[in-house]
């Protein structure tokens, strides 16, 4: 009898301990104009490697963002210039630190937001946009506000966008 109880006991707590609130498929919302897609939430491991990427550029860490720039990406900065690996995305990002300096004005901003979203599969074999996830972030400067989209593929930056408006005091 003792040992009816104890084995009761053990598969009562077993069950209690299991997480019902987890709904049992991913929930999406929201479209992608000419796709059957809706958007879903990312993971916190992008963010994670969004924080790490983010540091890194903060601190002029070109090492550490070599490592997580993809040499066959696309990434569209704020004043329309396009560049296409690591070695062009990080001398055009230090060109513009190197001229914030000469104007008397170091480049500091304050990361506002981030999160992390993904699109939903698709059945048309055209669609290319599931890879990986997609970063939104939201950064203010000294005298301007950023809005910038990173797409991370297996740990690598393969595309981003940076939008930039005068920052309204």
């Amino acid at each position: 009898m003792k040992k009816l109880i104890l084995l009761f006991s053990l598969v009562g707590s077993i069950v209690s301990c299991e997480n019902t609130n987890q709904p049992s498929e991913n929930i999406t919302n929201g479209f992608i104009t000419g796709t059957d897609q809706t958007v879903m939430m990312g993971s916190q491991a992008t963010i994670d490697l969004f924080n790490k990427f983010n540091k890194a550029w903060l601190n002029r860490d070109y090492e550490t963002m070599k490592i997580h720039i993809s040499d066959n990406g696309i990434y569209r900065h704020a004043d329309g210039i396009i560049t296409n690996n690591a070695e062009e995305f990080i001398a055009h990002s230090e060109n513009n630190y190197q001229e914030s300096l000469a104007s008397g004005q170091e480049e500091v901003w304050i990361t506002n937001f981030a999160f992390s979203v993904k699109p939903s599969a698709s059945d048309d074999p055209e669609i290319t946009n599931t890879q990986g996830e997609w970063v939104c972030a939201r950064f203010t400067g000294l005298n301007a506000v950023y809005d910038e989209w990173y797409q991370f593929v297996d740990g690598k930056l393969v595309d981003w966008t940076s939008s930039k408006r005068e920052l309204i005091k």
